[in-house]
């Protein structure tokens, strides 16, 4: 089969569970085959230049790390290109030190994107590692991080699920007949400082205390599971302290206080990620340490149920197997056969161990 029509069929069945479309070739070949605003979610982590020979040869083996960047370049941009405009780019990519010079790959593919391809960069993640390859250095720091970046195509039309990624939220209770938040502000201190304030007025007094009987009765409606509350005079303020700068300085100037409000559902993660990289010693195969946590966060949150996933640099197919797990459809390209094999055999195994919860997949 042609694979433009092979890839055509594919992005056109119908949703609900289907395994993922692992495709063989050059990456930047096989996506000019993928039409426009195809795919809804893209995770990749490229090689990284000059860091190992990598089956099939292919990118970061170029000769210099500007040949390597513009490389990257030509192919972001035909992944703008394929990304829907409610589309999200994670982009997973290390550094490399020459002549003990650090290059900073990462930030100057960022910038370039930015300022050529009209990407949008929402967040840099730090992938804390927790633990680095051999180091003999003696005049620098171990290295134990990588950079993500999440690129959007368009800022406001971007889709983005937050339900599915908060941690777990505390609980409110009631003591001694007093609300409580998750974190055991109850509002007594903040109605004291009130009371006691030299900085507020009595208008102004009167009001904070309204406002805050307001918010505690939001806490035992478990509308709110935590706040803070910022008195002019009192507490140390989260913002500039120019009011043509924040909006937080003039209600302070103006009103008195104002609220800190923490969502029921839990709290979102951090930009700073701490997964430890994936073992390899119990593997017949050798291949990239790209674990399967770091795929999460971007599929749940930027990829819609019914959405598709691409990783250009599929490797051994993590990105599709975590895809899968969370009933994600998936297209997998790389350059490598050993590779594609590898990730068909990751891919069976889990259908073959998991046949009950993807049958249930498809009934919903």
């Amino acid at each position: 089969m042609d694979r433009r029509q092979e890839i055509n069929d594919y992005l056109l069945n119908a949703p609900g569970h289907v395994a993922p479309l692992f495709l063989l070739g050059d990456c930047l070949e096989v996506l000019h085959s993928i039409p426009n605003d195809a795919v809804d979610c893209v995770i990749t982590s490229p090689p990284y230049w000059g860091q190992r020979q990598y089956s099939g040869g292919g990118i970061g083996l170029e000769d210099s790390f500007q040949e390597y960047i513009n490389g990257l370049l030509k192919i972001t941009d035909q992944l703008y290109r394929v990304l829907k405009p409610t589309g999200s780019f994670w982009l997973n990519l290390g550094d490399t030190y020459r002549n003990k010079k650090l290059l900073g790959i990462p930030w100057r593919v960022s910038i370039k994107m930015m300022d050529d391809q009209n990407w949008i960069l929402r967040n840099s993640v730090i992938w804390s590692k927790h633990k680095g390859g051999l180091n003999s250095s003696k005049d620098k720091l171990r290295n134990t991080h990588e950079n993500i970046f999440h690129f959007v195509k368009d800022e406001k039309k971007y889709y983005y699920e937050t339900s599915k990624i908060r941690s777990a939220p505390r609980k409110t209770i009631v003591k001694n007949g007093a609300v409580i938040s998750a974190t055991g502000v109850s509002g007594v201190r903040y109605k004291r400082q009130i009371e006691l304030s030299t900085a507020l007025t009595q208008e102004e007094k009167k009001n904070a205390l309204q406002a805050l009987n307001h918010v505690l009765d939001r806490i035992s409606r478990h509308e709110i599971a935590d706040f803070r509350m910022i008195i002019r005079g009192q507490q140390r303020t989260t913002h500039s302290d120019a009011e043509k700068v924040s909006g937080r300085a003039k209600e302070l100037a103006q009103k008195g206080f104002y609220f800190l409000f923490y969502h029921p559902d839990g709290t979102l993660p951090s930009d700073v990620w701490e997964i430890i990289p994936e073992d390899t010693q119990k593997r017949k195969e050798h291949y990239a340490v790209y674990p399967e946590d770091l795929c999460k966060i971007p599929i749940l949150a930027t990829c819609p149920k019914q959405g598709i996933v691409l990783d250009p640099f599929s490797g051994s197919g993590t990105t599709a197997l975590v895809a899968l797990k969370h009933n994600r459809k998936s297209i997998g390209i790389d350059i490598s056969a050993e590779y594609i094999e590898i990730s068909k055999r990751r891919i069976n195994e889990y259908k073959n161990e998991n046949s009950g919860v993807l049958q249930l997949f498809n009934e919903e």
